[in-house]
């Protein structure tokens, strides 16, 4: 019948520093995975501290308690009898070090410390562990608690395989899988059967794809590789999107939930290792496998496939095809289970939003709705870490009888703050529609007071009246005053957060939210301590080309038909009078379109494009649109932009990351806020088009 094993992986919503927690949802994975058969069970990437912790990393508390939370979970009645992947920070000789604990039975097996560490994009591993050396295996002198409660004194650490009485496996770290020449290759040659990599893997829009596709060729040329990823909110931008697997011999045969707000999920399948024999028999990889490096073997006591009379009621696992959400379901699940994550750990009663009519804020607002929807969907199912958290947001009442926007309106507020001359009745009705369509709690008022006592105040200190640009006032004029009617939408933003609560007899305080999405960002096209600096941002990753996409998926899969009038409305700040001929846009404001502004940041961040080199692209890419010397003037516009703006990224409301080119200077993109004015650049392509355009008006006279 083959050797049957039952593994399982895992996907868990840790939390940073949450020791007891973090504990306490290992230990329960570890209870499901047994009762389910396993012998075998792999956790996420430093699951024990969390993955989030930054600098806290540096701290011995961090490597003492992480310790004591193994001693407490491998001397548990629950974890015995299976072999148990944890993840934890350790320091050997000193150094430190991200790394496996392997354990059975109360006894610790062996240490594998990370080879490749992840060091760019939004991870500075480097800055707090140190790279194992590949192939080294030294002994590892544990702890005394661990000494204690275990007998033994010496562990060994290193790159190994693991071998049991009837079957072989090996560790692999999250970047590890990543990198040209991955050490499951050479695990592979060395006959183990089973690689465990144990990963911190964030949502990142179209990325599951990739990571899939890894996975599922590095058990091509025969083995299981299993896959377990932390799932949920670290206390940062990053959402960890979960969808651990199993994948055997290139095909996937096991595949957890990309987004869900459960805090446990297991992930089990049973496995013929024999099914591995014929996907290894080509010549070639034999002789490759005599020519690998022999690693040293940890021996273990333990048997993992079964034994004697074989369980019939044993399902061998059948491969399956990968789910994938698009690219608009992603933003509605992503952001969603992110900002249920922040509310319920910070303790805030709730959100907030100031709702403006525009696409922007009306994205906002969708994405809180479908948290609701979320919520009660999983309160249906009887979650009931959902339903404790839900009950306590909803002040005690019953939330198995609520639905998506009776939750809705007890956690979100939403108000819209016009001016008599700036707000059309368009973008105030719309407003009111979709709040009162999601259920959130709406307020409707005027800022003309407070923006004519600031206006009164300015003007008669300066002994100056500054007018709108509609009105004949200078660029200076015009910006100011627009100024001063964002930067009290922020005031009251807060003010309305901290005692709408209060005012309707509740309490606590909400927490704001931003609307600024990455493109506007990107240009600068905000003001700086405006109602974009707020607490929290689930937009200010996402592009604003995908924000039309996720709203118009939305309108048909919510159910809210007001969210088409958002995408035919044309995009506009409304900081400026309306005049019979003049209404603010967005788009001629920033003197470039939305879709220019993503290809701008892909080519800057992703790229790593310069000026000259973006020009040079562009002149290809563009040349059916536009000529050498018009291609110049939409870069040398952007980076000028991009250089005076770059400051405001100093304080940028902290966003859910979504997207490759988020200039958000915080975590992902360390450039600096004061910038020159490119003049070597802008000389060199000056002097290419002066040649360039020679050669054409040559041609031409020659004709």
């Amino acid at each position: 019948m083959g050797r049957l094993a039952t593994i399982s992986t895992c996907q868990l919503d840790q939390w940073a520093l949450d020791f007891d927690g973090n504990r306490d949802r290992i230990v329960e994975a570890i209870r499901q995975a047994k009762t389910a058969g396993s012998k075998l069970i792999l956790t996420p990437e430093l699951c024990i501290p969390g993955y989030g912790l930054l600098d806290h990393f540096h701290e011995l508390d961090t490597f003492t308690h992480s310790w004591e939370v193994v001693a407490e979970i491998i001397s548990s009645q629950e974890t015995q009898d299976i072999i148990i992947d944890l993840g934890l920070p350790i320091r050997h000789n000193d150094v430190p070090h991200n790394a496996r604990v392997l354990a059975l039975n109360g006894k610790i097996l062996a240490i594998r410390p990370k080879i490749d560490l992840c060091n760019d994009g939004n991870y500075r591993e480097m800055r707090y562990f140190t790279p194992w050396t590949r192939y080294r295996v030294d002994t590892y002198t544990l702890p005394d608690n661990i000494q204690e409660l275990t007998g033994q004194t010496e562990v060994p650490i290193g790159d190994v395989i693991f071998q049991t009485l009837d079957a072989a496996f090996a560790s692999e770290l999250c970047e590890e899988l990543w990198t040209p020449d991955s050490p499951h290759i050479q695990y592979s040659l060395n006959g183990a059967e089973i690689i465990l990599n144990s990963s911190g893997s964030h949502h990142e829009l179209r990325k599951l794809d990739t990571r899939i596709d890894l996975i599922t060729h590095a058990s091509k040329s025969g083995g299981v590789y299993m896959y377990s990823n932390q799932r949920g909110c670290d206390g940062d931008r990053l959402y960890y999107d979960g969808c651990s697997l199993i994948a055997i011999n290139g095909q996937m045969v096991a595949q957890g939930s990309q987004f869900s707000l459960r805090d446990v999920e297991v992930i089990t399948s049973t496995v013929d290792l024999d099914d591995i024999w014929s996907a290894r028999q080509s010549r070639s990889r034999g002789m490759q496998a005599m020519k690998a490096y022999e690693f040293k073997r940890v021996k273990i006591e333990f048997a993992m496939t079964q034994k004697g009379n074989f369980n019939r009621d044993l399902q061998i696992a059948k491969a399956i095809q990968p789910r994938y959400h698009k690219p608009e379901e992603e933003i509605a699940l992503g952001p969603a289970c992110w900002l249920w994550d922040y509310l319920r750990r910070s303790g805030a009663s709730g959100y907030f939003v100031p709702l403006s009519g525009g696409i922007d804020s009306c994205a906002t607002a969708t994405i809180v709705f479908s948290m609701c929807r979320l919520v009660v969907t999983a309160i249906k199912e009887g979650d009931e870490q959902v339903i404790r958290d839900a009950t306590r947001l909803c002040s005690g009442k019953d939330v198995t009888q609520m639905s998506a926007q009776d939750f809705c309106g007890n956690v979100f507020s939403s108000a819209f703050m016009g001016m008599k001359e700036q707000s059309s009745k368009e973008t105030r009705s719309r407003a009111e529609i979709l709040a009162q369509a999601i259920g959130a709690h709406h307020i409707d008022c005027n800022i003309d007071e407070v923006f004519n006592a600031v206006r009164h105040l300015v003007s008669t200190t300066l002994s100056f009246e500054p007018r709108f640009k509609v009105h004949g006032g200078e660029h200076a004029e015009n910006i100011a005053l627009q100024n001063f009617q964002s930067r009290t939408r922020m005031i009251l933003s807060y003010a309305f957060a901290q005692l709408l609560p209060t005012s309707q007899g509740g309490k606590g305080g909400l927490l704001v939210l931003g609307s600024a999405n990455v493109d506007e960002a990107l240009r600068g096209y905000l003001t700086k301590y405006d109602c974009s600096s707020a607490d929290i941002n689930p937009i200010g990753g996402i592009s604003k080309t995908d924000l039309i996409r996720f709203i118009a998926w939305a309108e048909h899969a919510f159910d809210l038909p007001i969210l088409q009038e958002f995408i035919d409305a044309t995009p506009t700040a409304e900081l400026e009078p309306i005049t019979s001929d003049y209404v603010q846009s967005d788009e001629v404001d920033m003197g470039m379109t939305y879709k220019e502004l993503s290809v701008y940041g892909y080519l800057r961040k992703v790229r790593k494009f310069g000026v000259y080199s973006m020009w040079e692209k562009l002149c290809v890419d563009w040349k059916d649109q536009h000529t050498p010397r018009e291609v110049y003037k939409k870069v040398r516009d952007f980076m000028y932009y991009y250089a005076i703006n770059r400051h405001k990224m100093t304080t940028i409301t902290p966003a859910y990351y979504a997207e490759q080119y988020a200039p958000d200077d915080n975590r992902f993109d360390l450039r600096p806020f004061l910038y020159p004015r490119f003049a070597f650049a802008h000389r060199k392509i000056e002097n290419e088009l002066k040649m360039m355009e020679a050669g054409e008006a040559g041609s031409a006279g020659k004709n």
